[in-house]
């Protein structure tokens, strides 16, 4: 079998593994499993490598200087707050419906914003920015996509994941394989180690300090 070292070298594997080296119509396909092996991967894995820091500053010479455009590859928000501030605090998280009711009972008086909200590629800011500040995020990102990479940190890290998936994408194409139980068993067994992994790697970086309540640390 191909050594897996890039998107080149999973198609191959994918197509050694497949055994349907003449199936040209089947080979065809396997850059599509594999499109949807990364939805399925972007949509079950939570790791460390998924998250990313982005800093931007806001424009209020803009017209709306209260929306900010998120990352491209955005996913979900872990943080955001005001790195230019002092103490960097944190936004709180409003529903839309909550932000109307606090910008129409604030007269959309501008300020520091305190709060923020997600509605489509943008975020929402309230108060209205009176000033250009500097806002850092932490946000979950998607894994960036072989057909754009040569590779990636997760074919890096995990073959085993992507050429699992890709193989289990083909299952519609190739119907009644008896092959697909191992596959679904080895793409799943994949996840759940990387799952787990990324949990040991988030919460296990150093030693636990035990506080007692009421004892300043």
């Amino acid at each position: 079998m191909a050594t897996i070292t890039n998107y080149t070298t999973l198609q191959t594997a994918a197509t050694e593994y497949l055994g349907r080296d003449q199936d040209t119509t089947l080979i065809a396909r396997i850059p599509s499993f594999i499109q949807l092996c990364e939805a399925k991967l972007n949509r079950t894995l939570f790791v460390r490598q998924m998250e990313q820091r982005s800093v931007t500053t806001l424009d209020t010479g803009t017209t709306d200087p209260e929306f900010v455009s998120l990352p491209s590859d955005f996913q979900s928000m872990r943080r955001i707050r005001l790195s230019s501030v002092s103490g960097k605090p944190c936004l709180e998280f409003r529903s839309g419906t909550q932000m109307d009711e606090i910008r129409y009972s604030a007269a959309n008086v501008s300020g520091r914003p305190q709060f923020f909200t997600i509605m489509g590629d943008e975020i929402e800011l309230l108060p209205t920015p009176d000033q250009n500040y500097d806002v850092e995020m932490v946000y979950r990102k998607n894994i960036p996509a072989l057909s754009s990479n040569t590779t990636n940190w997760l074919l890096d890290l995990a073959p085993d994941a992507y050429l699992y998936g890709t193989l289990l994408e083909a299952t519609p194409y190739l119907k009644n394989d008896e092959r697909i139980q191992v596959w679904a068993a080895g793409f799943s067994n994949a996840i759940d180690a990387l799952n787990n992994l990324g949990m040991t790697s988030t919460f296990n970086a150093g030693p636990l300090t035990m506080r007692v309540s009421g004892v300043a640390p």
